[in-house]
C-alpha cells in the first residue's frame, strides 16, 4: 500500500514516515482494504494539523486533528478513523437488528 504524505511548511522526515505506517498499521484490524491513503500536515503559528484521506469500498473516510505536538494530532486522526471503520463495520449488523426487533 503507498501512503502519500504532503506538507508544504515542512520535511517529512523518516521518523514522521515510520510513525504515520505504524498507526495506518493499527486500522488493519478492521479487514477493510485501505485505497489511497493520503496525509496533509500542515504547521501552523502554534500547532499542528493533520489530514486524512483514505478510499474504502463502503465510502471515503476523512479525518482532521490538531495539536501542539505532531506525533499527538496523528494518533488523534487514526483514532478518528478507528471510529468511522467501526461505525461503517457494525452498520450492517444494527440494521439486521433492528429489522428483526420490528416483525410481529
Amino acid at each position: 500500500m503507498t501512503i502519500n504524505i504532503s506538507s508544504k511548511q515542512m520535511d517529512i522526515t523518516p521518523a514522521i514516515r515510520s510513525h504515520i505506517e505504524d498507526r495506518l498499521a493499527k486500522l488493519r484490524k478492521w479487514h477493510t482494504q485501505l485505497i489511497n491513503p493520503h496525509f496533509m500536515i500542515h504547521k501552523l503559528p502554534h500547532t499542528y494539523e493533520v489530514e486524512v484521506s483514505i478510499g474504502t469500498p463502503n465510502g471515503d473516510l476523512f479525518a482532521k486533528a490538531q495539536d501542539e505536538d505532531l506525533y499527538k494530532a496523528i494518533n488523534g486522526v487514526e483514532q478518528k478513523l478507528e471510529v468511522q471503520l467501526n461505525k461503517q463495520k457494525t452498520k450492517t449488523e444494527s440494521r439486521r437488528t433492528d429489522r428483526s426487533l420490528n416483525v410481529e
